[in-house]
């Protein structure tokens, strides 16, 4: 039995074993319903806890995506209208890239027809071969005073152009000679020709009579912007041929004299060479024969020279070795100089003690 005192009333009170145990019982089954209870509590409140912060971390999550997306689609629009910008303003400069070009064709087609309409008013009541001829009769005397210009009237081989230009120098040289052919506007105003029409018969004409240049003095295709800048080679198609506009017709003829000018004194040697009967192919076959025997002669003196050179490189290699035997007898000669050298009466009669008594009485001879 055992002796409870009851924590309330203070009276003791006794109890089998089996009752205390029974009370024990009670006591820890109340403890741990209660600790579960409360354990069970505890991890609801941290469940709440959690998903609370869960959402809480959620909200914040989606708020900052929103907060993002906003930002992606400000950054957005920047940049559209940003595009927008520089395609107003690339616009805005191709617009007055565009007047300004056009301005300027304006400008070029109103100074074309101001030109043309002061060229047709220049050559009022005269054709254009006239104009051309008045304007080199106007600087003959002083440019081209031994020129000959005139019109191409032979047309024995059945066509000619309209004018022949030739310069010679003092010896009678020729140092130019152009064929012209003159196509105005209004020659072919219902056909509407152009200027490559005309090439292959003047090419043709500046063969017949023997010139070397040709030119075209046009004022067909006015509004070409080719043949408006100047003077257009056109020898692609046709060697030595150009096309002109009237107001070119002078320049054209000083450029290619100028030109021949320089080359006149080639002309002058070859001439030179000619009138001495110097016969050009056959030096060169001498030259050339002068070369082959040369690079014969050549060819056999770098074989000897070659073979000089190996027959002194076994020279050399046969001295080498001799040199090396010399050498070594020079050794052998030094070593038994130091021998003989080293060589003394005490060493010769060291071990033979009746040449030693010989020597000594030589020496007390003395």
């Amino acid at each position: 039995m055992n002796e409870i005192v009851c924590p309330h009333c203070q009276k003791a009170f006794k109890i089998d074993e089996a009752g205390y145990a029974d009370i024990l019982k009670q006591v820890r089954n109340k403890e741990f319903d209660k600790e579960l209870h409360d354990k069970l509590a505890a991890a609801e409140q941290d469940k709440k806890s959690a998903l609370s912060l869960a959402e809480a971390e959620n909200e914040t999550k989606r708020l900052k995506l929103i907060a993002d997306k906003e930002a992606e689609i400000t950054a957005l629009n920047s940049r559209i209208e940003k595009f927008e910008l520089e395609k107003q303003l690339a616009e805005n400069e191709l617009r007055k890239s565009l007047e300004i070009q056009i301005k300027d064709r304006d400008g070029e087609i109103e100074r074309l027809k101001n030109m043309k309409l002061q060229l047709s008013t220049k050559m009022l009541g005269e054709t254009l071969e006239q104009h051309c001829e008045v304007e080199f009769d106007r600087i003959r005397a002083t440019a081209f005073p031994k020129a000959y210009f005139e019109k191409d009237n032979d047309a024995k081989s059945g066509s000619k152009g309209d004018y022949i230009f030739k310069d010679n120098d003092e010896s009678g040289n020729e140092i130019v000679s152009i064929m012209f052919e003159m196509k105005n506007e209004g020659d072919e105003t219902k056909t509407k020709k152009k200027n490559e029409e005309f090439l292959k018969e003047l090419d043709k004409d500046r063969n017949e009579k023997g010139c070397e240049y040709a030119v075209l003095v046009s004022m067909l295709e006015p509004e070409s912007e080719l043949y408006n800048v100047g003077i257009v080679d056109v020898s692609h198609k046709f060697p030595k041929m150009y096309v002109v506009r009237p107001q070119f017709f002078i320049q054209i003829i000083t450029l290619l004299r100028n030109a021949a000018l320089n080359a006149m004194q080639y002309k002058a040697e070859l001439a030179l060479m000619r009138a001495q009967n110097i016969d050009i192919t056959n030096f060169e076959s001498q030259l050339l024969d002068f070369q082959s025997d040369v690079a014969i002669n050549a060819k056999r003196a770098k074989t000897n020279f070659d073979s000089a050179i190996s027959e002194i490189d076994e020279a050399i290699k046969r001295l080498e070795k001799t040199k090396t035997a010399l050498l070594k007898v020079n050794d052998n000669y030094r070593i038994a100089n130091d021998k003989v050298q080293d060589l003394s009466i005490r060493k010769l009669t060291r071990g033979n003690p009746t040449m030693a008594k010989k020597f000594e009485e030589l020496e007390n001879t003395d």
